[in-house]
This record gives C-alpha cells, structure tokens and sequence, in this order.
C-alpha cells in the first residue's frame, strides 16, 4: 500500500489541524503504547503522533518501526511529530478524520 503524491499531499492538510493523540516517550514502543497506537489508527486511519525523544536518529530509528509493526504509511513527519496512515477495515464517519 503506497501512497501517490496527491494522496499524501490531501492527509498533510487534513493532518494540518489534528492533535497528536499518542506520545511515545524514552520507554519506546511499548505493549500498551503500541496498542494505543493501532486502536488511533483504526478508528482515525490519518493520526499524528510525537516521539518525545531528544536523539534524532533513535527518534527516526522508532518511527520507521513503528510504521513497519503497524502496518501504516508515514505520511509527513516535523521534528518530533509523526503523522500516519492506515486504511480503516470498516470506516466510521464519526470517527475517522477522513471522512468528517
């Protein structure tokens, strides 16, 4: 699954307004944030997410972890936020930030 340029270029402005909703700290990916994170992205499909790691290698290191455990595409990612995407199985209007 990879994204075009226009699709990716269509989740930046969406992901523009979003919030990170998960914050991964000096523990890493753990079990629970993990979990957090693949709960986001089914319910979301387009979420932003900060890795409040000092040490920019480890922090890109986690990041293209992260997309490979998830299964999602990295969209854009600026200093210490990430923003991800991962097709819903089943899509939610009041949920997913694609579709409000």
């Amino acid at each position: 699954m990879s994204l075009t340029n226009t699709q990716k270029k269509q989740y930046r402005l969406i992901g523009h307004s979003l919030n990170p909703v998960v914050t991964v700290a000096g523990n890493g990916l753990t079990e629970p944030v993990l979990t957090e994170m693949d709960r986001a992205l089914e319910d979301h499909e387009l979420v932003k997410i900060r890795y409040s790691i000092v040490d920019r290698d480890v922090r890109n290191e986690l990041i293209a972890e992260t997309s490979k455990i998830l299964k999602c595409e990295i969209v854009q990612t600026i200093g210490k936020v990430a923003l991800f995407y991962r097709a819903s199985l089943e899509q939610n209007p009041k949920l997913s930030n694609l579709l409000r």
